[in-house]
């Protein structure tokens, strides 16, 4: 099973910049995108042979997710559960026979870290509701993390460590998450690998340059390690800030 995920950066402007070339060449089963910034139905897309399912921010034009996929899913839920933490899209889940896949859109600190505090709380919130749905099946959980995870992860680590993305504080959340059951795919299969990453600032030509995050993952329970056949990410691939990542499994 092929699975692609892709922080697009606004999905109406990626269409134009070459999503649908390589939503096509992809071949993905499950297809999720993150930060789309619209609402299901203000553009025209047709992708045939799959369902899609929508959780848009109330917010007009901001954050939002969305999962397009093959499978027909038992069960599709939309947020956390949380009216608090419900109103910006960023959570789908959707439920197969096997496994539970979840695509994420996780809060951005923000420039002097002035939305950190209410994002430790929703990661504190998103924890739980993982930890509750893997003591039912298998999690798959894809995403823009919003986190650089290790100093393997970022080009400038010293630069960058009281910056949003790379402080302490987001860095342990996810060390807490991958220690409670959790594995980086990426890393379970290329732990040494530099220079590998899924996000660029527009400025300073820092893509050309490769001065970038890795800040785009996928996760799986632990028992799904075996499973995991190649994790990939498509840095040649331009339409947004973000390029897509993508996990073969089973």
């Amino acid at each position: 099973m092929k699975l692609i995920s892709w922080n697009v950066n606004g999905l109406r402007a990626c269409l134009s910049k070459g999503f649908n070339d390589f939503f096509a060449s992809a071949d993905a089963d499950i297809f999720c995108v993150q930060e789309t910034k619209m609402q299901q139905g203000q553009a025209e897309m047709v992708f045939e042979g799959y369902e899609e399912y929508w959780n848009s921010a109330v917010k007009k034009g901001y954050a939002g997710t969305a999962v397009f996929t093959r499978k027909t899913p038992l069960a599709v839920s939309y947020g956390l559960g949380i009216p608090e933490h419900d109103q910006e899209g960023r959570v789908i889940t959707l439920e197969f026979d096997s496994f539970f896949l979840i695509n994420v859109y996780t809060p951005n600190s923000q420039r002097g870290l002035l939305r950190l505090d209410y994002r430790l709380q929703w990661e504190d919130a998103f924890h739980a509701y993982l930890q509750q749905l893997d003591r039912q099946k298998p999690l798959i959980v894809c995403g823009d993390a919003n986190v650089a995870h290790q100093e393997i992860d970022i080009k400038n680590a010293q630069a960058n460590r009281r910056n949003a993305g790379f402080t302490d504080e987001e860095r342990d959340k996810l060390s807490l998450l991958l220690n409670s059951g959790f594995t980086d795919t990426f890393r379970l299969l290329y732990p040494d690998k530099k220079d590998a990453y899924t996000w660029w600032s527009y400025m300073m030509n820092a893509r050309d340059r490769n001065i970038g995050w890795r800040i785009d993952y996928f996760l799986v329970s632990a028992r799904l390690g075996d499973s995991v056949k190649d994790a990939i990410i498509y840095a040649d691939i331009m339409g947004s800030d973000h390029c897509p990542i993508g996990l073969e499994i089973f």
